[in-house]
């Protein structure tokens, strides 16, 4: 299922905003943790219909993936 352009756009907006919210990062940050983020990926190529997801649920995926990105980091530099 593809997502109208806009409604898309609106959807990125809000989960960038709700993860600035949650982790204290500026918006900038967080604008840069989502673009470059495999759940942004997932959103903008329709995968597993990621874009049905609740904001929180979303928030939650971005966090996730950060603590696994950061622990591998850790974990590579031992």
């Amino acid at each position: 299922m593809t997502a109208n352009k806009n409604l898309l756009r609106m959807k990125f907006a809000r989960v960038i905003e709700a993860y600035a919210a949650r982790t204290g990062c500026t918006l900038d940050e967080a604008l840069d943790k989502f673009y470059r983020s495999q759940t942004y990926e997932l959103m903008r190529d329709g995968i597993s219909d990621m874009h049905c997801m609740s904001d929180a649920y979303l928030v939650d995926e971005l966090i996730d993936e950060a603590s696994s990105s950061e622990t591998k980091t850790s974990m590579e530099s031992r």
